[in-house]
């Protein structure tokens, strides 16, 4: 019989949810302090370890507070969307094929405004 505690989470729920801590903050915050703001208390090693691997991939930054460091988000939510496209993208070797088949399946909506972004009228 296994309780909440030994369940593990979805990937990327931890990170989410530490990310959006951050975001909300608007103020660099310890580990310990990442940890008390999360609503299924995980350990201070494992709130840690994430904001490491954030810090790592250029997600979060991070400032030397006493002996430790207080991180901060140094991308926002759409910033990370478009990380993510882009190591998405980086990982085909056939570029191409890929923006085809992704502006492919835009929606005319999305698919004006990315017109619109790439060839602005003022040029």
């Amino acid at each position: 019989m296994t309780n909440a505690k030994d369940e593990r989470r979805p990937a990327g729920e931890l990170e989410a949810g530490v990310l959006a801590v951050l975001w909300a903050a608007g103020t660099p915050l310890t580990p310990a302090e990442v940890q008390a703001a999360l609503p299924h208390d995980p350990a201070r090693t494992t709130v840690t370890t994430t904001l490491t691997r954030l810090y790592e991939k250029g997600i979060a930054g991070r400032r030397r507070q006493g002996r430790g460091y207080a991180y901060f988000p140094v991308q926002d939510a759409p910033g990370l969307t478009a990380l993510r496209m882009h190591s998405e993208l980086e990982r085909d070797a056939d570029r191409e094929t890929v923006l085809a088949r992704f502006v492919a399946r835009l929606s005319p909506d999305d698919e004006q405004l990315l017109r619109d972004l790439l060839e602005p009228e003022d040029r």
